[in-house]
């Protein structure tokens, strides 16, 4: 499984006063009947990658796709996945030298190092041994958040240049070194999700995991999709929500990071889980959360991530070099009030 603790998105299906699909599902996979008429949208969810799936599509022959999504799902967990014993990343990270790279990996690392390039190493996919070793790392339930690391002790074997791709095989400067792609394969897997949708004809969709979400077309009322995005509410449990915008969305991608739901308290500090690979250490900053507006899923996981990092001044620098990219900030001012800035483009997608 790929795990990543992020914060929800909300898809509303026609108008404000109905939120008629939280991305929180049952256990078991499952989806709606087929139908041969061209406009029944057909919905797929389940679990996949460590957390939530769904997909609401207009198949034009009312063909289910939900064998081919589970496919997928696999192919990409068998490249991916750090929690798949076999997969090309952990016998990357087992320092297994037979193994060879696959597209999947490909693409997400060559991006991943675009984007590290781009953010100055805000954004790096070997700062997972800091990340577990802070607390945050997915299955790390029972970590000793009395002791904190000692940072120095994880410095050397972090940092993105320490890593390349060669004749399809990962050269590490230290066999220490371990690739962790959660903060960008989510998105990357909604791509080719998206992806599968249009080459099995459907040119309406929505897919979504773990917050993760790319959309096309229109929805079943034939309006653009209405995504909800959660008020920053301090509330570790995941429970407590509350919408702050709601926007109109059509062939897109968006995410949202924050960093109100995942932390914990140590002699009256907050420790929260997004680290800053640079230091080593966890942010410190009065940003809240940033939603990502891109053209591709996996660009605005990973910025999402990386502003989060940087805070809302560095990424208001960036985001105008990203192509299609706009963003939305929650944060706390100078007089602790909770307040939102935007890029210029964003307004476009607010629901009013």
């Amino acid at each position: 499984m790929l795990s990543k603790r992020r914060i929800s998105i909300i898809i509303v299906i026609a108008f404000l006063a109905v939120i008629s699909l939280v991305f929180i599902w049952c256990t078991t996979s499952s989806s709606s009947k087929s139908s041969k008429l061209s406009k029944v949208y057909i919905k797929n969810q389940g679990h996949a990658q460590g957390t939530t799936y769904s997909a609401i599509y207009l198949q034009p022959n009312g063909i289910d796709l939900q064998s081919k999504i589970d496919s997928t799902f696999r192919e990409i967990d068998l490249s991916l996945s750090i929690y798949t014993p076999n997969s090309i990343i952990s016998k990357i990270n087992n320092n297994n030298d037979s193994v060879r790279t696959d597209h999947h990996f490909e693409y997400v690392f060559n991006t991943a190092a675009e984007i590290s390039a781009r953010t100055k190493g805000a954004f790096d996919i070997t700062v997972g041994p800091l990340v577990k070793a802070w607390g945050f790392a997915f299955g790390n339930k029972n970590h000793n958040h009395n002791q904190l690391p000692v940072v120095a002790d994880y410095l050397p074997i972090i940092g993105y240049k320490k890593v390349q791709l060669k004749n399809h095989r990962l050269l590490k400067d230290d066999q220490r070194i371990l690739i962790d792609v959660n903060a960008i394969a989510q998105g990357y897997t909604a791509d080719v999700m998206g992806q599968l949708l249009e080459k099995n004809g459907c040119s309406n969709y929505i897919f979504e995991i773990g917050g993760e979400i790319v959309c096309k077309g229109v929805n079943e009322s034939g309006t653009m999709w209405k995504i909800g995005i959660d008020k920053p509410i301090d509330d570790s449990t995941g429970t407590v929500k509350e919408l702050q915008s709601v926007l109109s969305l059509s062939n897109n991608a968006i995410t949202t990071s924050g960093n109100y739901r995942k932390y914990y308290y140590k002699n009256r500090k907050k420790y929260a889980h997004h680290i800053d690979p640079r230091t080593g250490y966890p942010i410190v900053h009065n940003l809240l959360s940033v939603t990502v507006i891109a053209p591709k899923g996996i660009v605005a996981d990973a910025y999402a991530c990386s502003f989060m990092v940087l805070g809302m001044d560095s990424a208001m620098k960036i985001y105008k070099f990203i192509p299609g990219m706009e963003c939305y900030f929650i944060y706390v001012d100078s007089n602790g009030n909770q307040n939102v800035k935007y890029t210029p483009g964003f307004k476009k997608f607010l629901s009013h």
